[in-house]
């Protein structure tokens, strides 16, 4: 479908412009229509950080504390940081931890970077465990009573 000139401006005087501030893929529009952007919804906009870093007093800094490639911003401003909308950043995880009295933690939950487990230290734990079953397993006590019972042939699928 090929649209006309006259078809193209009406079509994009008919846009929301709120969606098309929050979809990454629509900058160029918001670069062609600055007067239309939404600020408060391209603050959320993760493709939007040029605009915003070029239109600091426009930002809405609730919604950018929630924009996961806005850090920076937020480091540099820590005075506008909203903590509730920070807690579900997956990029600010170092800020929350250095502000854990800011947290929201129920927001938190909704964290996607948020790890309930210490897999270093399931690890460590676990070691132990791991030597003993090993040790176990592979004692000469048991691989020859599993060679009488199997077989040589079945040993060697055994091990592999």
């Amino acid at each position: 479908m090929c649209l006309t000139l006259s078809d193209y401006n009406q079509a994009v005087s008919e846009l929301h412009w709120g969606y098309v501030s929050l979809n990454p893929n629509l900058i160029h529009l918001l670069e062609a229509n600055p007067d239309k952007i939404d600020w408060d919804n391209l603050s959320m906009n993760p493709a939007a950080i040029h605009l915003l870093e070029a239109n600091l007093d426009k930002i809405d800094w609730g919604s950018l504390s929630w924009n996961p490639n806005a850090i920076h911003l937020l480091e540099a401003n820590p005075d506008k940081i909203n903590w509730m909308w920070i807690s579900m950043n997956p990029n600010a995880m170092h800020l929350l931890e250095a502000n854990q009295d800011k947290i929201h933690w129920d927001i938190l939950l909704t964290n996607p970077s948020l790890s309930l487990y210490d897999y270093e230290l399931i690890r460590k734990t676990n070691s132990v465990i791991n030597e003993e079953i090993h040790q176990y397993v592979y004692h000469p006590r048991f691989i020859e009573r599993y060679i009488q019972k199997y077989g040589v042939e079945a040993l060697d699928e055994y091990m592999a």
